[in-house]
């Protein structure tokens, strides 16, 4: 199950907090040099460090703009 990323819109505020924080996380274990390989099931499965980063900031934004309206 990937991550579509046209679907980002569409989700829950509690899923996108869900997302953000496994993103957080994966980030963190990249930068620590503790990345594990995810199981194909998992939503953030085939991101690299740079792609993770690319979608946490497109979370963000999404919370932001629902913040503001």
């Amino acid at each position: 199950m990937k991550l579509e990323l046209s679907t980002i819109p569409e989700k829950s505020d509690k899923q996108l907090r869900t997302l953000r924080n496994n993103l957080n996380n994966r980030i963190s274990a990249f930068e620590s040099g503790s990345a594990n390989e995810l199981k194909a099931s998992h939503p953030l499965f085939g991101l690299e460090h740079e792609e993770c980063i690319q979608v946490r900031d497109m979370i963000l934004a999404e919370m932001k703009k629902r913040r503001n309206s």
